[in-house]
Parts: C-alpha cells; structure tokens; sequence
C-alpha cells in the first residue's frame, strides 16, 4: 500500500534536531532540571514581560521536550507543536482551548473510547453538545456543521477502522467556520498528514506509534503557530500534564525509526489481515488495506485492526492459546497484541457506548508488532485449532 514516495526522508528526522546547537551531539541530551536561572535581574524582567524567549520553568518550556516538538511538526508539515504528559492530555487541552459552555462538537462515530468519555462528562457539565456522524456520509456532517464550534475527527477510527475523506471534512469544516482537529495516532505522519490536507490541529497519542517502544506515555498536537499559541494560553499552562524531559528524549529516539517500522507493521498486519479474511471462522475483517482504494491522503497503513469471529469460536480459548499475541490494551511498540471486544464490552462506560464505538461483541482488535509475519500466523493458527475444537 506504501509503494509511492515517503511523505518525509529518514535524514530529515535525523537531522531535524540541529538547531537546538546541543555541542554537536548525535543524540540531543536531557535536559532533567525543573526549573532555568538568570544571569541577572535584566534579564529576567526581559523574559517576563515575553520580549524575550528562553527557557524558565520546565512546565512551560524545556530544551529536550523543545526538540521533540520541532521534529514532530517539521514531520506533519506543520509549523509549531506542543507535547503533553499523555495522548489524552493533548486530546483534551486541544478541545477546550477552542470551545465554551453552549458551544457544539460535530465528531465522527467511534472515536478513541476515552475522548468519548471526555465528551460524555466534563464536556456535559460544560453544557457542551457533542454531535456523532458517520464520517464517510459527507452530506451528513455538512447538515450536522451549522453552528458547530469545532469538528473533530479520527481516521481511520477506532476498533472499526472506517477511513474517511480527511481534506473534504477538512473544508467542510472550514466553510462553516469551524475548527477541525484529528486523532491521527493510527496512521502516524508516515502514512498521513492531516495538516497538509486542511484541517487545522493534529493530535497523536505519541505513546503509540510515534515513541514505537512501548516505555512511554505521551502526546503532542501539531498545527499552525497560531493555532498551537492558543493552546499554549488557554488550557495548557493550567491542566498541568506536560511532557517530560526524559519522555520527550524516549519520543526522539522512536522518530529515528518510524519510517522503518511503519512500513515493516503495514506489510505484516496487512498479510495477516487478508489470511484472516478467507478463513470460515472469521466473518468480518475491518482493515482499511483491503478496499479498493485508500482514501485521499492516506499514503498506508498501520498494524492495528479488527475482524468478528462467527459463532463457533471459543474466544476466550482462542486469547488464552496465544503465544505472541499478548492480552494488552493499548498498541504501536513492537510487540503484537490482542483485546477481545467482549472484554471491553464489560468496562465500566456510558450507556449506548458499545453503539457508538463499534464494538462487537465477538470482535477481536489485533496489534500487529515487529516479531515476523509467518510466526504470527502460525501463533494464530494455533490458537484456532484449539479455540474450534468442541
């Protein structure tokens, strides 16, 4: 799915740390210090009245997490980006910055669980409305934008992988004034680039494919100078979940490797993914590989996706036989995993949750990791026999 050109080089995140001037080091150093001191009363009154930027307080700005934010927002062609403590952190300081008690939310059905969450409780004490459309019906999310304060996306979309049309959304959004963000952590800034498609703020939870080790929770949202300074004034300084030095120099290190192992997840996740769709067992496989086309702006895809056993299938003894595939929320390292949907089912949610994220009960959400394709197979196979036996 991936044969054209790489929307960036490897060289270019190699090299995209070289103005933080760090004594010429390969590796940009950690800069694990809470706070900066002046030279003297000058110069601090200079930083504080903002005629002069440089670092003071950690929370506000530090050298690693400063390099981590170019990298990301050279590679989502975007010009300024902020780190956050964790994927939802960015998810929710993004979203309040731009809307206000009354305001309405158009987003896309089954979006991440938790920012559904975080639209069904503080957004619905905020007397915020959160309106949910299907995506890939453009006529429905133009009559649902009139009056909308921001559209929020995500695509492909959790659990059912539905890919949408990025860049007409985008000016959707756009000619009813609305703001447009995007969870783009599936597809990662390898595979898609939601700014250069027109939407306004992209958003990754940077534990996942951006940091690829599974050793950091993190996230950071991408846009135009404008954009993110809006951030930075009106929620991030307050909710407090910035991102560590020590994260940020982890995420630096996951950049140098995300060409390589974006494209070693899509061709084993995809291989998979059509091995399981001629299977008997399996009724459904959502995967956005296997239609015709991708769409426009999606340049590939990622190793994360689901398919819906048919009855028959012990699910439980199917998990239970598994080798490689590990039992594990979350996705992006280089291991391979598996949450059956039934068990996501059991947790604790708001009504009609299972509705609007797509869960299926005897659905199954694979993370495809770096161990091999054929061994993997075999370890489903596996698991089959024993889970079909009666």
């Amino acid at each position: 799915m991936s044969s054209g050109a790489d929307p960036f080089d490897l060289a270019s995140i190699i090299t995209a740390h070289d103005d933080g001037n760090f004594a010429d080091a390969v590796v940009p150093p950690i800069f694990q210090t809470s706070l900066f001191t002046f030279s003297d009363y000058d110069e601090m009154i200079t930083v504080y009245r903002g005629e002069k930027v440089r670092p003071t307080y950690t929370r506000g700005l530090n050298p690693t997490v400063r390099a981590f934010e170019d990298m990301l927002a050279k590679l989502e062609g975007g010009e300024d980006a902020l780190g956050f403590a964790s994927g939802m952190a960015a998810i929710s300081s993004a979203v309040l910055s731009f809307v206000e008690p009354g305001d309405r939310i158009v987003a896309v059905k089954h979006v991440y669980p938790d920012a559904f969450r975080l639209f069904g409780t503080i957004l619905k004490r905020m007397k915020i409305e959160v309106t949910y459309v299907d995506g890939r019906d453009e006529e429905a999310v133009a009559r649902a934008l009139p009056g909308a304060k921001l559209l929020y996306l995500e695509s492909p979309t959790s659990w059912v992988m539905e890919a949408h049309d990025v860049g007409a959304l985008a000016a959707l959004a756009k000619r009813h004034g609305a703001v447009s963000m995007i969870d783009n952590s599936w597809a990662s800034p390898f595979f898609q680039r939601p700014l250069t498609l027109g939407v306004d703020l992209v958003i990754h939870s940077a534990s996942k494919y951006l940091g690829g080790h599974s050793d950091v929770v993190a996230g950071v949202v991408a846009g135009s100078k404008e954009m993110i300074a809006r951030v930075k004034a009106e929620a991030y300084p307050y909710l407090g979940g910035k991102l560590s030095p020590f994260d940020a120099w982890l995420l630096i290190r996951g950049l140098r490797t995300l060409p390589l192992r974006m494209k070693a997840h899509e061709a084993s996740a995809l291989e998979i993914a059509r091995r399981l769709q001629r299977l008997e067992v399996v009724e459904t496989v959502c995967h956005p590989g296997l239609a015709n086309r991708l769409p426009a702006g999606l340049n590939g895809t990622s190793g994360l996706f689901s398919f819906i056993f048919r009855e028959g299938v012990d699910i439980r003894r199917f998990a239970d036989h598994l080798k490689l595939f590990k039992l594990g929320v979350s996705w992006g390292g280089h291991e391979s995993l598996i949450v059956p949907g039934e068990v996501v089912l059991q947790q604790k949610a708001q009504p009609n949750s299972a509705q609007t994220f797509g869960i299926h009960a005897r659905s199954v959400r694979l993370h495809v990791g770096l161990e091999g394709t054929e061994a993997l197979w075999r370890d489903i196979e596996e698991a089959l026999a024993a889970a079909s036996q009666s």
